[in-house]
């Protein structure tokens, strides 16, 4: 991957895309202004904290309430507000005129993800953003997968294999919200799935117990011992572990509810430091099963836990290959989610199918998002 020099951009062919991503962390909004054909080329790069009234709201949404249609139309307004800051912002750092960008990939904030009733939902406004930005815009990548019997997620392997497929057996573990991984292989098509959680319980346990939104550093972690006893506890008693391929999951499972009534049920009270390090030996031996008899010469990390070097310890710790973020082979961890949006916007405005069956279980690949004329 190239990047352009700071400044306005020189004109090169190719056409530009936008990617937006607000992953299960509901931390922020994370956006990538991308040049493809060839590529990818990061122009711009740009991140917004997430306003505390507008996480609330979407928090509160991810469970059952009253007037619920109303508040996910207000919350979906202002995401959308949201993202079109974010768009004008890379459109002034890379200096590249909005008629040059050919469409914004959004993806939304999932508060619903249940494809074993044949739904899921992301809040999103898109035609807003489009007529905010002036700008096409691709939004809802889920649901055709889900039509067709898929899981709608993960939706990031078959970019995954376009960027990180470099000839030996490797893998991409995605560390939001809750954790993917991409398995990828020389002359096949990428395999991929959830793991399960990863920064949802992290930030959720912090939080409760230290006010603050996220563990820095894995600080406070580092500072706790794992409790054996209550590591097996939680990998038991939940049966989605247990689960074969394709599988994908979210908070609708994995929230501070359910840690709580696993701590209620281990019946050991512990220091909430360790039972923050006990969290990120969860998130680290979940992936280890994952990757279980996988022959892997390497795991590449992104999301916001490739930052926490007390994740990436137990990760290297867990498994039997070296682990390192994907900064490592030119591409910046922070921004590989936002990257996979513009790259599923192409996608679906050249009506490429970038559903893999593979991945989700979906009867065939499928053309993924809807699209918004912006002008």
């Amino acid at each position: 991957m190239t990047r352009s020099a700071n400044g306005p951009s020189s004109p090169l062919p190719g056409r530009c895309f936008i990617g937006l991503m607000s992953g299960t962390s509901m931390d922020g909004v994370d956006g990538v202004l991308l040049r493809l054909d060839p590529g990818p080329q990061l122009l711009a790069s740009t991140s917004l904290d997430m306003p505390e009234a507008l996480r609330a709201a979407l928090l509160a949404l991810n469970t059952s309430g009253p007037d619920e249609l109303h508040r996910a139309a207000l919350a979906a307004n202002d995401l959308a507000r949201l993202y079109a800051q974010a768009c004008e912002r890379l459109l002034a750092a890379s200096g590249l005129p909005r008629e040059q960008v050919r469409a914004i990939g959004a993806h939304g904030q999932t508060v619903r993800h249940r494809p074993d009733l044949g739904y899921t939902l992301q809040l999103n406004a898109p035609a807003l953003l489009a007529e905010q930005c002036g700008i096409d815009v691709v939004a809802d990548f889920r649901s055709r997968d889900v039509a067709a019997g898929g899981q709608g997620a993960p939706l990031v392997p078959p970019f995954h294999d376009a960027m990180f497929n470099h000839g030996a057996p490797r893998a991409v573990l995605n560390l939001g919200g809750i954790g993917n991984v991409t398995l990828l292989a020389p002359g096949r098509p990428p395999r991929g799935f959830d793991t399960g959680p990863a920064n949802v319980l992290l930030d959720a346990w912090c939080q409760l117990h230290t006010g603050q939104a996220y563990d820095r550093d894995g600080l406070w972690a580092a500072g706790g011992t794992a409790d054996a006893g209550l590591l097996r506890h939680l990998l038991d008693s939940e049966p989605w572990f247990a689960l074969p391929a394709p599988k994908s999951t979210g908070r609708d499972l994995f929230g501070l509810a359910w840690l709580q009534q696993r701590l209620a049920s281990h019946g050991r009270a512990l220091k909430p430091q360790d039972v923050q390090a006990t969290l990120v030996a969860l998130t680290a031996q979940t992936v280890a099963r994952a990757v279980a008899g996988e022959t892997l010469t390497s795991l590449l990390v992104c999301g916001g836990g490739a930052r926490n070097p007390s994740l990436m310890a137990a990760l290297a710790q867990a498994l039997p290959c070296p682990v390192a973020p994907t900064d490592s082979e030119g591409v910046p961890g922070q921004w590989v989610e936002a990257m996979a949006f513009a790259w599923l916007a192409r996608a679906c405005v050249d009506r490429q199918a970038a559903g893999v069956p593979e991945v989700t279980g979906a009867r065939g690949p499928r053309i993924l998002g809807a699209l918004y004329p912006g002008r």
